[in-house]
């Protein structure tokens, strides 16, 4: 089967998203990246083109002109994907015109800088039956996956508590100069839309409260931190969130927890036992309960569950890491390309992006309006 041509708007130079997915893209040799436009600059644009080993007859001035260009090519020559690796404010134009004009996509979190354009880009989707992911990366890993299959089967019984932070300090070296803050985009409204912590990261540990227990959250009630009143966007945020069937939980987010590096975890409490799972250990998952002892449960061995059997590379005893949770979104997204049986969840799709900006202004507006409760339902 031939490869799909992949191609990409953004993650040139050091960008290190920009790594993560080309190293996601070839590890399951699905793909071929064929072009696209990696920097602004067409000179260094055509340089890193090189440095990578892609064909310099499709890396394009900018973004316009390859949807010009490729719409020109016949079907079994143009590129089948593109993958939105930019600032956030360029999500909604790029994923717009890709869609409108036929392409499938491959697009970083959050989806927009709005629920209002996210639902617009819903709906373009649905109109030209296109394939659309949304990169919340953590989805990818075998224990994650194996934690969702293991939830589904009921293997925790009635859940009743889902408790998910997600704590960063990198915002620290620049946050306490006011010039100097003015220099990162995810603090600049403009650029990152109506929020830093919430829509960087929060909107991951959202994401894994609804994959985890296949239910939607139905309300939230908030309360952020922006340090500074010249700051306006947050750096700190604790959510409560309720489900249906008297399901409650918290989310947790900081830009600001000094020391931390990418504390992301996860614990979801039920009935019958309960699962906890940290990022910066995604090798271990703790299955938790009242009359036994703990379980360690790793990949690669023959116990877990077929899913994460599937998304597991390397015998037991070998850590996976991040690429390989991001190549396991690629690879999902490949077998649906190809319409090839594929396992539920296997990547997020526009549906993950739409409830992620959803989560994002109510979180806000709950927090502007004095931290009160507002309803999660979509449209």
């Amino acid at each position: 089967m031939s490869k799909i041509r992949l191609g990409i708007l953004g993650g040139g130079g050091d960008s290190l998203i920009g790594v993560l997915h080309r190293v996601a893209s070839n590890m399951y040799d699905r793909y071929e990246i064929v072009g696209g436009v990696f920097n602004p600059d067409y000179n260094q644009n055509i340089e890193f083109a090189k440095q990578i080993g892609v064909n310099t007859n499709r890396v394009y001035q900018d973004f316009e002109s390859l949807i010009d260009e490729e719409i020109k090519k016949p079907l079994e020559e143009r590129i089948e994907v593109v993958s939105v690796l930019t600032p956030n404010f360029l999500h909604f134009p790029m994923a717009k015109k890709l869609l409108e004009n036929g392409f499938n996509v491959i697009c970083e979190k959050p989806l927009t800088t709005s629920y209002e354009e996210a639902i617009e880009l819903e709906t373009l989707q649905k109109k030209n039956n296109t394939i659309f992911a949304v990169t919340y990366t953590y989805t990818g890993y075998p224990m994650v996956r194996h934690m969702k299959h293991m939830i589904s089967e009921g293997e925790l019984g009635e859940i009743h508590k889902v408790d998910i932070q997600y704590y960063q300090g990198w915002i620290n070296p620049v946050i306490h100069d006011p010039e100097l803050r003015k220099t990162v985009w995810r603090l600049d409204p403009k650029k990152a839309g109506i929020s830093s912590c919430i829509g960087d990261i929060g909107t991951h540990a959202f994401q894994m409260a609804e994959y985890l227990t296949g239910k939607e959250v139905k309300s939230i009630l908030s309360d952020l931190n922006t340090l500074y009143k010249d700051n306006t966007l947050d750096l700190d945020g604790t959510v409560l969130v309720r489900f249906k069937d008297n399901l409650k939980g918290v989310i947790r987010a900081s830009q600001i927890a000094t020391g931390e590096e990418n504390n992301l975890s996860v614990a979801i409490y039920g009935g019958k036992g309960a699962y906890k799972w940290e990022q910066e250990n995604p090798n271990f998952l703790y299955h938790l309960k009242d009359d036994e002892a703990m379980r360690v449960i790793k990949p690669g061995n023959t116990y877990v569950s077929e899913v994460a059997a599937d998304g597991t590379k390397l015998p037991g005893g070998h850590p996976e890491g991040i690429f390989d949770a991001m190549g396991n979104i690629y690879k999902g997204v490949a077998k649906a390309l190809r319409k090839e049986t594929s396992f539920k969840g296997e990547f997020p799709t526009m549906r993950d992006g739409v409830r992620g900006m959803l989560f994002i202004e109510k979180v806000v507006e709950s927090n502007q309006k004095g931290n009160i409760w507002l309803s999660m339902e979509s449209k």
